[in-house]
């Protein structure tokens, strides 16, 4: 029998995918659950296993080219007597889009294989054998059948768990090359090779500028920014702005941040705290009404060196104490970058931070991202000549904050009320925020 191999749905969002590598070639034998293909989704880059045992007899979408989600990428063939047929399957358009109810069961079957992926992710050792599977990059998997070193001995030193290209090598007591920084392919021009830096994170840059009168693509997450964008135009929305003194705040920032405490995991653990008091802030519209949010998860909007943003999830962030926020959070940004988060890891937030304030800007409105109620916009804290309670000029430090609310299910009194309380907070009791 010929199996068709589909383009996974690897988040709710996602239309198409772009293969980023071909892990198995024509006429190389596939095992149920092995990682065939890697996908680049909306937000990350994500190992595709085969539902079938068989022999991948031929490839449809080549590595660099995209397609749709529920359409055939590769054939699988499950005896050598069928690869004849399953090849001129593929010539003769064996690749067009399925049918409705086999995209239905390509998009059941991936659905099944990305909540496999949370729930190993979940259980903090993706390495770990689960139902006799594996979980290891495609470029450890090949490096482990060339240096002969079995996997199910090993322990992974990846995201959780998982076992990367390191591992084989030291197991196999090879050198690993040195750590260069995650890659995206784009249009432009190369760029000669810079002589090598002292390893430290990569701050947020500007994609590489393209030449006068060259049109660059957009990449696949920028277009999944951008249907974002376009739904949000649907939504009513109104803005209330607020202003803060951080006089308090950045004296205890001071005092913590030798400890791997981090101002955006403060303002995060600010924000979840006082949603507490406001369940309607982090709720959401849908057609029946206002659905009410069972977690507090802060998304935070981090802007990406290839373009476009993604936002982590501190989930359930008003029950974590600081130091694991911020150390949850380190986590999240690192492997955002790497495109290795796990769907849930950016696609389960129920309120949002953007902070434009580490780059000098004093306010600005953030959009409203679909499916959420609020978010709200940091600006910078700077000194600022105010009038004091006893009647005198002094100096406080100052922020504003522009909170974009959906005004379907909130009101300018909802969203005043949570700003005043989120203020009262960050102004009279930060201390509250380590305890």
């Amino acid at each position: 029998m010929i199996h068709e191999i589909f383009m996974p749905a690897l988040s709710s969002t996602m239309t198409e995918g772009k293969i980023v590598s071909w892990v198995k070639s024509p006429g190389d034998k596939v095992e149920k659950g092995e990682t065939v293909v890697v996908v680049e989704s909306d937000k990350a880059d994500m190992d595709v296993e085969s539902f079938y045992d068989g022999i991948l007899a031929a490839i449809v979408t080549p590595a660099g080219e995209s397609a749709l989600v529920g359409s055939a990428i590769a054939l699988l063939a499950e005896t050598e007597a069928e690869l004849s047929a399953a090849q001129q399957q593929a010539t003769n358009g064996g690749g067009a889009t399925p049918p409705a109810a086999t995209q239905q069961s390509a998009a059941t079957e991936a659905q099944v294989a990305v909540a496999e992926t949370a729930a190993i992710a979940a259980n903090g050792n993706a390495s770990a054998p689960k139902n006799g599977r594996i979980v290891a990059s495609p470029r450890a998997r090949k490096l482990a059948k060339e240096f002969k070193v079995d996997l199910a001995t090993l322990t992974g030193s990846g995201p959780h768990g998982r076992i990367v290209a390191e591992d084989i090598e030291s197991a196999a007591g090879k050198s690993p090359a040195p750590a260069v920084a995650p890659t995206v392919a784009t249009t432009a021009a190369p760029v000669a090779p810079a002589p090598t830096p002292t390893p430290r994170p990569a701050p947020a840059s500007v994609p590489v500028a393209a030449q006068a009168g060259h049109t660059q693509p957009m990449t696949t997450l920028q277009n999944a920014v951008v249907r974002n964008m376009m739904a949000s135009l649907d939504v009513p929305t109104f803005h209330v702005a607020y202003t803060i003194t951080t006089d308090n705040l950045d004296k205890l920032y001071k005092q913590i941040k030798s400890k791997g405490v981090t101002m955006t995991a403060l303002l995060a653990k600010a924000v979840a705290v006082t949603l507490q008091k406001h369940p309607l802030l982090y709720a959401s519209y849908v057609n029946q009404g206002t659905h009410f949010n069972t977690n507090i998860n802060v998304a935070v909007a981090v802007a990406m060196d290839d373009g476009g943003l993604i936002t982590p999830v501190l989930q359930q962030a008003d029950t974590l104490d600081i130091y694991s926020l911020s150390r949850n959070w380190k986590d999240l940004v690192d492997r955002a970058r790497a495109k290795q988060l796990q769907p849930d890891e950016y696609s389960s937030g129920t309120f949002t931070i953007s902070n434009l304030g580490m780059f000098g800007v004093s306010s600005f409105d953030a959009i409203l991202p679909p499916g959420q109620g609020s978010i709200l916009a940091v600006g910078g804290s700077s000194p600022q000549v105010v009038a004091t309670s006893d009647g005198l000029l002094g100096v406080r430090r100052q922020m504003q904050v522009n909170i974009t609310c959906d005004h379907r299910i909130i009101y300018g009194a909802h969203a005043a009320a949570f700003l005043k309380d989120l203020a009262k907070l960050i102004e009279t009791n930060p201390e509250s925020l380590t305890m």
